[in-house]
């Protein structure tokens, strides 16, 4: 989308350019206004620290809102030190009140640069606080990097896979024409009709729980699954929508306590304080966040990718209305 009256035509993601912003802003663009949202925020997340120096000396106010939190906070949130210190620089004050009472400053200490401001005296993070900081930098370093569109995943807290496999009532692949159908998919899953392939998960034992993953469906993530699996437990489902992102939702002994979750996204206006940090910490980590939210501990990513400690096959039967 292009701004045709505020002097930011043709702006779009890169706000790098700090010649071309003073030159705009010297010809009258509104420091105020991109758009509809302020160029002080974009620059933020977007920009160079140049640019958003050069913006910062232009607006009314560094401190200014756009969907209740401030430009620096949106710099730290988005892991962008060098704009978090022009913006301090510029008068932004780290240690205001955001989202669920952190500030950026406060925020800034579980992240990878808890350096970034001067810290005042008794500020600091709890001690539950350091460890979910610390569990977060664990788990997504053992996790690494990997593709994950289209795959599903149910994290299941307090069960092993033998126990996942009964209460789903699915037989283990072990051999015979099952087993030759199973190699076939994981050559080529989506040569198979999805009717069939849906059937066929994966699962693992890992610290605190079990995995069920499907690398090519949503199986894990169906409300039927998730009830058997979730009786006297908490599970987090995941479905990595190729097409409209990634998909969450929680089950507690059977019953559905949030859907249309998005993991990995950031903080929501309305959030608690654990929420804003899980949200912080696991940012761009779907995966992580949900094994993290289910309490699940893996050392290395096998029980998402593969290959799982068993697959097996559901039954037929309707996971919907379940």
């Amino acid at each position: 989308m292009e701004a045709t009256s505020d002097g930011w035509a043709g702006m779009g993601w890169d706000w790098t350019d700090a010649d071309d912003i003073r030159r705009r802003l010297d010809q009258g663009a509104d420091p105020e206004s991109w758009n509809g949202s302020r160029p002080l925020h974009r620059a933020a997340v977007f920009g160079s620290p140049e640019a958003v120096t050069e913006l910062a000396r232009r607006v009314a106010d560094v401190d200014a809102l756009e969907n209740g939190v401030t430009a620096l906070w949106e710099a730290v949130l988005s892991r962008k030190p060098a704009n978090a210190r022009a913006l301090a620089a510029a008068g932004a004050d780290p240690w205001r009140p955001s989202l669920g009472g952190w500030s950026p400053g406060r925020l800034s200490l579980a992240g990878p640069t808890p350096e970034l401001f001067p810290v005042p005296e008794g500020v600091s993070l709890s001690d539950a606080e350091r460890a979910a900081a610390q569990e977060a930098h664990r788990l997504t370093t053992a996790l690494g990097e990997f593709y994950d569109d289209g795959m599903g995943l149910a994290c299941v807290a307090g069960i092993d896979a033998a126990e996942a496999v009964r209460r789903l009532q699915a037989t283990p692949v072990v051999d015979g024409e099952l087993l030759d159908v199973l190699n076939e998919l994981l050559e080529e899953p989506y040569a198979y009709d999805m009717d069939e392939s849906l059937y066929i998960v994966g699962v693992t034992s890992v610290p605190g729980g079990c995995v069920v993953t499907q690398p090519w469906g949503y199986a894990p993530q169906m409300p039927g699954v998730l009830a058997r699996l979730s009786a006297g437990t908490l599970c987090y489902g995941l479905y990595a929508n190729p097409k409209s992102g990634n998909q969450g939702s929680i089950t507690r002994d059977g019953i559905i306590e949030g859907s249309d979750l998005h993991p990995g996204g950031g903080p929501d206006e309305n959030d608690t304080a654990e929420q804003v940090l899980a949200s912080y910490l696991y940012q761009h980590h779907a995966v992580a966040y949900a094994l993290a939210y289910a309490g699940l501990r893996p050392t290395d990513r096998r029980a998402v990718t593969g290959p799982p400690d068993v697959w097996a096959e559901l039954p037929r039967r309707d996971y919907w209305s379940h």
